[in-house]
Parts: C-alpha cells; structure tokens; sequence
C-alpha cells in the first residue's frame, strides 16, 4: 500500500468513527427525551389531584354497571 492509501484508509475510519460518536450521542439525548416524557406521564395525574388507579377503579365500576344492565336487557328484565 502506498501513503495515500493508508492516508485514505485512516481519514475514512476517522469519519466514521465521528459518525458513530455523533450517532451515540443523539441515541442518549433521545432515550433521555423518553425518559422525561415517561416521568411527566407518571408524576402529571397526582398533581392534579387525582391518581389514575381511582379513575381505573371508576371506570372499571362504570363498566360493570354498564355490563349488568346489558345482561337484563339480553334476558328481557326491566329496569
């Protein structure tokens, strides 16, 4: 091999190792993006006063209801 090629080989191996750094980094800044947006999602109903486990519970009892009333109308019961 002569030097320009060795020169071309380090110059090529040194671009794509900058690549891969500047690939990585965004990769981290990314996943920390996610990582916040999952935290607001977590910590954003308690502060409004409310948890989602009550508001599950309430609509868990809504559907019951919902359920029950359906399963009169199937038998011919009125309510």
């Amino acid at each position: 091999m002569t030097q320009i090629d060795l020169l071309i080989a380090a110059s090529t191996l040194l671009a794509l190792a900058m690549l891969t750094a500047a690939a990585l980094r965004g990769w981290h800044g990314w996943l920390a993006l996610k990582n916040r947006e999952l935290e607001m999602l977590r910590t954003a109903p308690e502060l409004e006063g409310g948890s989602s486990e009550g508001m599950a519970r309430i609509e868990i009892a809504s559907l019951k209801e919902r359920i029950r009333k359906l399963e009169a109308i199937a038998s011919g019961v009125d309510l």
